[in-house]
């Protein structure tokens, strides 16, 4: 089973400042993103739109 973060999709977070890579914690594991050039508005502002990378799981 490939591991996804498909219920991540579209959620908005903010990240202060703006980062070139997100990891987050998800499941057992984390997801990293990384920043693209694309932003998305939103009712607050302009959201800078970051893409999933890959999954690492969590060391015991």
């Amino acid at each position: 089973m490939r591991p996804t973060t498909d219920d991540l999709a579209g959620k908005i977070a903010p990240v202060i400042p703006p980062c070139q890579e997100l990891k987050i914690p998800h499941r057992g594991g984390y997801g990293h993103y990384k920043v693209t050039t694309r932003h998305e508005e939103t009712p607050e502002d302009q959201a800078t739109v970051y893409r999933w990378w890959e999954r690492t799981e969590i060391a015991e």
